[in-house]
């Protein structure tokens, strides 16, 4: 995925297309959880609710389907949400870096934004294994006798759209658009076949049935609601996305293709159950002609896919943002497309999400069993949006209190509404999701905990500039021709890494840059306002380099950068030196508690080293460990 605006991409400096061609592409990004719940939700809601096909019921069940696609997806989401944008980025995480930017860092903000990026995570290894089950068991009504083949032939899929990411999806992403462009074309056709059947189901439009089957039959109506949600699972990613395509070209895919060719579908599957259909089949299929059913089901496949390729992608670009913010350790992230920032393959997460998603699609075994599990983690996840949207409200819009609540109590009662009926799947499956979420938060708190734990041990032995050099200067330590980089997160002390170099090595380079990388709460940085070079004493500089949190430093570019302005520094002659920190309990017994230091020193161990972050090139680079007590 391409980090696309309206006009430059800030990323890449290339044109943008305009926003049809912008809204096409969306289709393969953005729309492919949403656009392809028409396979499992109605199936589901049915089941919840009883099989139940008295017409009351159906136009009660359509009717919720209507309205929660309108308030949520449209109003909650298309209106609101997607007003408030950092710097064109949205998503809970970039929401939150603008909160916190305004000054809102309190631990109530921080930890729903984290709490809702964990719970993508958990419910994104549920979406390709229920999208592509529900699109396979097509099958069970064309070829009965191919029932047993569905569960291999997913998982077969499965482990190939895992397999092919280290290769990059750049060249067959292009086709993703079309391809959905003709889902949505497809499942509105065969929704107007079906209500062709039974006209009358465009009553439900009329928000009275909803009501009405909500207080019709108390808490059996009420838990029908689990079920409701899952037309809206994919409805963040108008949100998340919005930083990639835009706020237009989203609106306009949504508004002009996507959300009619929903709420047509939905209705002929409607209409379909009103006509008399077998409730024992999928009745989204049942919509479609049996001659055509073979094609469908292969394009049913292949929407499927994309969807999964979405999930999947965003959940790289979210490992990034949250490594980038501080909250998770480094990973190595490898550009699969030189001109396409959004194109990027991490090992970890992709393998650790395969064998999730793999395991879930075995231990569930269908789509129906797996719908008890799905949805709870976005129903949480939204609810902490909207706990942030109304902080938004109040510090971003500045809207007066009564008119913040207002909007943000309707959103609140939504999104509990569903959380609380979403609550019966917890003990059939939507543990799962919770759990992964929970695993995935502790390791961001350890992370963020453990960092400034390191970077408070490290400061408390600092040393100033001039202290440092005085220091050298009694020591007698010579001065060598060349140039040292010295990478710290120390500003105003003597870098650490230069101090233990000058003790090993008694010598210091007459030529001193002192860089400090910083990551602020915004997508990008203007290249104006790249680094600030500051002469702390002859021949010794301090750069304070800024970078977004949809950028990734790359020093030696810098360094050119900073030559261009500074003659004395000739970065093909320079030495980076960086510190290596083994982590060790304090001898007080203070400190960390162990499980945690234990769990960030595992992570030190194992993350992606500053070397390969930073992009330094190998041979101009000294590595000095150092044993850091926290």
């Amino acid at each position: 995925m391409d980090k696309l605006e309206l006009a430059a991409n800030p990323v890449t400096g290339h044109k943008s297309p305009g926003g049809i061609i912008l809204a096409g592409s969306a289709l393969g990004v953005v729309f492919g959880d949403i656009g392809t719940s028409p396979l499992y939700t109605l199936k589901t809601i049915l089941w919840l609710s009883g099989n139940n096909p008295d017409p009351s019921v159906i136009l009660g069940l359509l009717s919720l389907i209507i309205w929660t696609l309108i308030l949520v997806t449209s109003v909650k989401y298309a209106f609101f949400a997607m007003r408030i944008d950092n710097n064109g980025e949205g998503g809970i995480m970039a929401l939150m870096s603008l909160l916190v930017s305004k000054g809102k860092k309190s631990r109530w903000v921080i930890f729903s934004a984290l709490l809702g990026a964990a719970l993508i995570y958990g419910d994104g290894a549920i979406t390709p294994a229920i999208s592509v089950l529900s699109a396979l068991e097509g099958l069970n009504i064309v070829l009965p006798e191919a029932q047993p083949f569905v569960l291999p032939a997913t998982v077969v899929i499965l482990i190939s759209l895992f397999a092919i990411q280290p290769f990059g999806t750049a060249k067959i992403g292009k086709v993703f658009g079309p391809i959905m462009a003709l889902w949505f074309f497809a499942i509105a056709g065969l929704g107007i076949l079906g209500i062709a059947q039974n006209p009358k189901v465009m009553l439900a439009v009329n928000p009275y049935y909803a009501i009405n089957f909500i207080f019709s039959d108390g808490l059996a109506s009420f838990l029908v609601l689990g079920g409701v949600f899952l037309c809206v699972t994919g409805a963040e990613a108008l949100y998340a996305d919005m930083g990639h395509f835009g706020k237009k070209p989203i609106w306009i895919a949504w508004f002009g293709l996507v959300f009619p060719s929903l709420l047509l579908n939905y209705a002929g599957q409607s209409a379909l159950i009103l006509a008399g259909a077998d409730l024992t089949q999928n009745i989204f299929f049942l919509l479609c002609p049996s001659a055509m059913r073979i094609p469908l089901i292969i394009l049913a496949t292949c929407a499927t896919i994309i969807a999964s390729q979405a999930i999947i992608t965003g959940a790289f670009s979210m490992t990034r943002l949250t490594m980038q913010l501080g909250w998770l350790p480094r990973l190595r992230i490898k550009q699969t497309a030189a001109d396409n920032y959004g194109q990027i393959y991490i090992g970890t997460i992709n393998w650790l999400l395969m064998v999730v998603t793999v395991g879930l699609a075995l231990f569930f075994k269908s789509s129906d069993n797996l719908a008890a599990a799905y949805g709870i983690a976005v129903s949480l996840t939204m609810l902490m949006t909207s706990y942030l949207l109304f902080i938004a409200m109040r510090t971003i819009w500045h809207w007066n209190l009564i008119c913040s609540v207002s909007i943000a109590t309707i959103f609140l009662i939504l999104d509990t509404s569903f959380l609380v009926a979403n609550m019966i799947k917890v003990i059939d499956g939507g543990y799962i999701p919770l759990l992964l979420a929970a695993m995935i938060c502790t390791v961001m708190f350890v992370w963020n905990r453990g960092v400034k734990a390191t970077m408070q041990a490290i400061s408390e032995k600092g040393m100033s500039i001039d202290d440092f050099f005085i220091k050298i200067r009694e020591k007698g330590i010579p001065r060598v021709p060349g140039s040292a980089v010295f990478l710290t997160r120390t500003r105003n002390e003597a870098p650490p890494v230069m101090r233990w170099h000058v003790a090993r090595n008694r010598a210091l380079q007459n030529k001193v840059l002192s860089v400090t990388i910083d990551t602020l709460n915004v997508p990008v940085v203007d290249p104006g306002q790249r680094f600030v070079v500051t002469e702390l004493r002859p021949d010794c500089w301090r750069i304070i380099a800024q970078y977004g949190f949809m950028e990734r430093p790359h020093l030696p570019e810098l360094m050119k950068e900073i030559e261009k302005i500074n003659d004395q520094f000739v970065s093909d002659d320079a030495t980076y030196y960086v510190g290596h920190e083994t982590i060790v309990g304090r001898d007080d017994g203070c400190g960390m508690a162990a499980w945690q230091r234990n769990s960030f020193a595992f992570m030190v161990r194992n993350c992606t080293h500053v070397i390969n972050y930073y992009q330094l090139p190998n041979d101009q680079v000294v590595e000095i460990s150092r044993r850091v007590a926290i």
